[in-house]
């Protein structure tokens, strides 16, 4: 199973506390009520805390915008661009905005059940089961097809090859493992 997808296609879902929009890619298993692992990108537009998922572990990249302040009892850590962090979905965050509205990449998984590596990278990747997003140039899918900023794929049990097409070519690159 393999879809590919555009930030201006994402339907967007408000939130409750008005901090903020989620656009999600995709909650696998499609239509399941409970998913293994999800994929989305959200617009944080105020402070405030993020909302709890128990058993589950989140990796946030900042795409753009101004850096974002985490904190949980225990727990400071400056979100910036383009860098991945991982947390587990109990911990209790709160996000203080350093400056202007921030836009992030998130990725959860079930506990147990799934696992994600995520990674910038400016070279060929590949994987079984996986999400990607341009973040700057073209990349190119095994069988020629093209994406570009704004754009992404998601996969599952295909094996899957994505390769820079220039020189500044950046990916957002989520290797996804299924736990036994």
């Amino acid at each position: 199973m393999i879809a590919r997808f555009a930030y201006a296609d994402l339907a967007v879902s408000r939130w409750r506390n008005g901090g903020g929009e989620t656009r999600e890619i995709i909650s696998f298993p499609p239509g399941a009520d409970r998913f293994g692992w999800r994929a989305s990108i959200a617009t944080l537009a105020q402070d405030g805390p993020f909302s709890p998922f128990p058993e589950i572990d989140r990796v946030i990249t900042l795409l753009h915008g101004d850096p974002v302040l985490l904190t949980a009892p225990g727990v400071q850590h400056l979100l910036t661009p383009q860098k991945p962090w991982a947390f587990a979905g109990e911990l209790a965050l709160t996000a203080q905005l350093q400056g202007s509205v921030s836009e992030d990449f998130n990725i959860m998984t079930r506990r147990g059940e799934w696992q994600a590596t995520v990674e910038v990278v400016t070279t060929e990747v590949s994987a079984l089961h996986g999400v990607a997003w341009v973040l700057a140039g073209a990349w190119q899918t095994a069988d020629g097809e093209k994406l570009s900023a704004q754009q992404g794929t998601w996969w599952v049990d295909d094996e899957t090859q994505l390769s820079p097409c220039d020189t500044d070519a950046r990916l957002l690159f989520t290797r996804l493992n299924r736990v036994l």
